[in-house]
């Protein structure tokens, strides 16, 4: 009879604290969306090569195929600014996307950093030349990473937490761009395996940036692992001589099932 009122006791209690800790995951996912969602950042987050672009974001090539776009008409936070803009480097965040930002923003997505190191140059360096200034060339921008990047990235993460300041804010990275060790034509495996490498670089700087302010780092290279470039079903464009903007960006299917599960789980 004892040992059935403990049950009892230790099973309503386990079910009432069950409750209210679902009750209050409910509740910190519903203050993000009530307080409405800014996406921020360069062309991995405006959606480049996911086709399907909105005509009024003009040469920023926002696209209803990418993460942040899916993410809202999934959620349906109480407001939605997408601000993330193709080519954007962290001044261009500063100067021309915090403005949706308030203190009732509940969520921030934002990937930038890519195109303060000069990867597009690396990547047409690499496509154009030889093994030896395709390395040359990535030690540059992974120098870039070490000594400039982190400072360029504190002083948006400073900016985005003070215009909102109760946001939850997740930082997404760059995939890894190459399956390794498979026939492919193109590049060569030593240019592959350099440009991942430098992928892995840079997503590890802008992790500890991201983490250190006490943000969430969203990192995509689970995600993509098996969907890279030389793969048979990648998630990637490889150089696409038609459209050169969209080499090296995430396919439709990249964004959906690459960035957008990441930045769910992240949100």
């Amino acid at each position: 009879m004892r040992r059935s009122r403990v049950t009892a006791y230790v099973t309503s209690f386990l079910l009432a604290t069950g409750l209210a800790l679902t009750g209050a995951a409910t509740a910190q996912a519903s203050t993000a969306v009530s307080g409405g969602y800014v996406a921020l950042g360069d062309s991995y987050s405006s959606g480049v090569g996911s086709g399907s672009y909105i005509s009024s974001s003009g040469d920023c090539d926002r696209s209803t195929k990418a993460y942040p776009y899916l993410w809202n008409a999934a959620h349906q936070p109480s407001s939605f600014a997408f601000n993330a803009c193709s080519g954007a480097k962290t001044g261009d965040v500063l100067a021309n996307q915090l403005g949706s930002l308030n203190s009732s923003t509940g969520l921030v997505s934002i990937s930038v950093g890519g195109n303060d190191a000069g990867f597009a140059d690396v990547m047409t360096t690499c496509v154009t030349s030889s093994d030896n200034t395709c390395v040359a060339k990535i030690n540059t921008a992974m120098s870039y990473v070490d000594t400039t990047l982190p400072g360029k990235l504190d002083t948006v993460y400073n900016a985005i937490r003070a215009k909102a300041p109760s946001a939850r804010v997740v930082v997404v990275g760059y995939p890894r761009f190459y399956m390794l060790g498979q026939t492919c034509l193109g590049l060569s495996e030593t240019k592959r395996s350099a440009i991942n490498d430098a992928a892995d670089h840079m997503d590890n700087a802008i992790q500890k940036r991201a983490l250190d302010h006490g943000f969430v780092f969203g990192d995509v290279r689970t995600t993509f692992s098996g969907h890279e470039i030389c793969s048979g079903s990648s998630w990637l464009h490889s150089v696409n001589l038609l459209d050169l903007t969209e080499s090296y960006h995430p396919t439709a299917a990249g964004q959906s099932s690459g960035y957008l599960p990441v930045f769910t789980n992240a949100a």
